[in-house]
C-alpha cells in the first residue's frame, strides 16, 4: 500500500498542501507515496519559521546542539533497516547501497557534532596593541536543496554542518525522493526534539519546482544556499543567488577519470573500475565516466573488466537483493543514457559488453573505440555505460582526463605513488585518489569540484566556513590614539 505522508513540517508542525503528486517505483512504476506539493507561499511561510528560529538556536550553547546532532544520529541507526526499504523502493537502489548510505548518514551528524568543538576564530596580531579577532559566525536561514540520487546521504550533508554551526534551515528535496530526501529527516528532526523551526521541509512536484526553488533563493531571509545536483540547475541557481549577493554551495555533475597504468595492480584496478563505473547504475556525481589505460595492459585489462561487469545482476532490487543494477531514475535519464548509447555506437564505438536497456534497466555496458567527437565522450552520461579508451603516456593521459568541463573526481591506478602524485597534481579536479576509485567520501573532509562541477566545499570545517560569515571584532586596549585635531 502506498505511503501517505502527513504534510510538510514547517515550524515544528505537520502542515497539509492543497494538492499532492505521485511519488513512483522506479522499478516497476507502481505508486510508492502521495506527498504534499507545495508552493512559493508554503515555501515562505517556511522561511518565515526558520527566521523565527534562528535567534534562539543559534544562541544555544555549542554543545546543546552538539547533543542535538548526536541524538539525530541515535535515530537514524536505530531506523537504518526501515530506510534503506524506502531507499529501495522510492530510488530504486541496491540494497548494498542503500546499507552503506544508512550506515553513512549517522557519520555525518556524528562529524557535525564533533565540529563544534572545533575552532570558531583566531586572534590576529595588532599594530596598535589591540585584541584583534578573527570570529565565524552563523549566517541565519540556509536553503537546502537536495538530490534524488544518495537523497539520505547528500542531504545529510547538506544540512547537518550548517544546522550545527547555528544556522536554521529549510529544505527542499528532489521531486523523485521527497521522503527520503526530505521528509523522513521532517521525522527524524521531530523525535529527536530538535527545537520548532530549526528545520522546516517543503516537497513539490515538478511542475512547481521553479517557483519553489525561486522563493527559496531570493527570500531576503534566506543568506545562504546550498544544492547539489546537475550543472545545468547549478548554473541557474549560482547565477541566481549572485545576482542577490547569496552566499552559495553548489555541487555539481562530473565527466570523472580512472587512469590506470601498466605497472597498476590488475585485480585492484578492474575491481575500482566496476565498482566506480556501475555502483547505484552508475548515477552518481563520482562515477567512473572514462577508464584511462595504458596501451600495453590495454587488453589484459579490459578481458578482466568485462568478466567483472558481467556478473553483476540486473534487476527491481526491491524483489531481489541479489539486483546490484536496479533502474534508472526516471524516463528522461534512460532516454539521455540510450541516446549517448546509439550516438556512439552510430560513429563507430563497439559495445563488448550489455547495451541491452529494458524498461529503465540498463545492462552494465562497456564500450571500445570512443572518441571525443561522441557524446559518451563529451557529456555526464550518469548511467551504467562507460568506455575504456587507451593511453600511451602520462602525459596522453593526463590530456584526456581533462579535455572535459568537469572537474569533479578522478582516481589513479599505478604501483609508483610517486608517479600517481604526480599525475594527481596534474589533473583538474577537486578530488582524486590514488589506487582507489573516483568513488570516495568521508565526512570531515572537503568535497567539492572544480570547473562545471561546482563552486564551494561541503564537508568538516569547510562546510562551517561556508555557512557561516567571517566578522573582525577588536577592543581597544589604549595603544591607538586619534589625532589631535579631532
Amino acid at each position: 500500500m502506498a505511503k501517505l505522508m502527513e504534510g510538510m513540517y514547517i515550524g515544528g508542525g505537520w502542515s497539509s498542501a492543497k494538492h499532492m503528486f505521485k511519488d513512483l517505483n522506479p522499478s516497476d512504476d507502481s505508486l510508492w507515496a502521495e506527498v504534499p506539493d507545495a508552493d512559493a507561499g508554503d515555501a515562505r511561510r517556511a522561511i518565515e519559521a526558520a527566521q523565527d528560529a534562528f535567534a534562539e538556536w543559534s544562541a544555544l550553547p555549542f554543545t546543546r546542539r552538539a547533543q542535538f546532532m548526536l541524538r539525530v544520529a541515535e535515530i537514524f541507526e536505530k531506523r537504518k533497516m526501515e530506510i534503506v526499504e524506502a531507499l529501495q523502493g522510492e530510488g530504486g537502489g541496491w540494497f548494498g547501497k542503500g546499507m552503506f548510505e544508512t550506515g553513512y548518514v549517522p557519520e555525518i551528524f556524528h562529524a557535525a557534532a564533533a565540529s563544534n568543538y572545533a575552532a570558531i576564530g583566531e586572534v590576529l596580531p595588532s599594530e596598535h596593541g589591540k585584541v584583534s579577532m578573527a570570529v565565524r559566525r552563523p549566517m541565519g536561514v540556509v536553503s537546502v536543496i537536495s538530490p534524488w540520487n544518495f537523497p539520505v546521504l547528500l542531504t545529510a550533508r547538506g544540512l547537518a554542518f550548517p544546522i550545527a554551526a547555528g544556522n536554521t534551515v529549510v529544505l527542499k528535496p528532489s521531486e523523485e525522493t521527497p521522503y527520503c530526501g526530505g521528509l523522513l529527516f521532517a521525522e527524524i528532526f521531530e523525535e529527536a526534539g530538535v527545537p520548532e523551526g530549526v528545520l522546516n521541509v517543503v516537497t513539490c512536484s515538478r511542475d512547481r519546482v521553479a517557483e519553489v526553488g525561486d522563493e527559496m533563493i531570493a527570500n531576503p531571509l534566506v543568506k545562504g544556499i546550498s544544492f547539489t545536483g546537475s550543472t545545468a540547475v547549478g548554473r541557474q541557481i549560482a547565477a541566481k543567488a549572485g545576482a542577490h549577493l547569496k552566499k552559495c554551495c553548489v555541487e555539481l555533475g562530473g565527466k570523472d577519470s580512472l587512469i590506470v597504468c601498466e605497472d597498476a595492480d590488475m585485480e585492484r584496478a578492474t575491481a575500482a573500475a566496476n565498482f566506480g563505473s556501475f555502483m547505484h547504475q552508475g548515477q552518481i556525481c563520482m562515477s567512473v565516466e572514462k577508464v584511462l589505460v595504458h596501451e600495453k595492459i590495454f587488453d589484459a585489462f579490459l578481458k578482466r573488466f568485462v568478466e567483472r561487469a558481467a556478473k553483476l545482476t540486473v534487476g527491481d532490487p526491491g524483489k531481489d537483493k541479489g539486483n546490484i543494477i536496479g533502474p534508472l531514475i526516471n524516463d528522461k535519464q534512460l532516454a539521455k543514457v540510450r541516446e549517448q548509447l546509439e550516438d556512439a555506437i552510430a560513429k563507430g564505438a563497439k559495445v563488448v559488453l550489455g547495451g541491452k536497456i529494458t524498461g529503465r534497466f540498463v545492462e552494465p555496458t562497456i564500450l571500445t573505440g570512443v572518441t571525443p567527437d561522441m557524446k559518451l565522450y563529451q557529456q555526464e552520461t550518469f548511467g551504467p555505460v562507460v568506455p575504456v579508451i587507451p593511453f600511451r603516456s602520462d602525459d596522453e593521459a593526463v590530456t584526456i582526463a581533462n579535455d572535459t568541463e568537469y572537474g569533479l573526481a578522478s582516481g589513479v591506478m599505478t604501483g609508483d605513488e610517486a608517479r600517481g602524485l604526480a599525475i594527481a597534481n596534474r589533473l583538474e579536479t577537486g578530488n582524486c585518489h590514488i589506487n582507489c576509485s573516483s568513488v570516495n567520501d568521508e565526512p570531515h573532509v572537503p568535497f567539492g569540484g572544480f570547473k562545471a562541477s561546482g563552486v564551494g566545499k561541503h564537508g568538516g570545517r569547510w562546510s562551517v566556513e561556508t555557512f557561516t560569515e567571517t566578522r573582525w571584532i577588536t577592543m581597544e586596549r589604549g595603544g591607538r590614539p586619534f589625532p589631535p585635531m579631532f
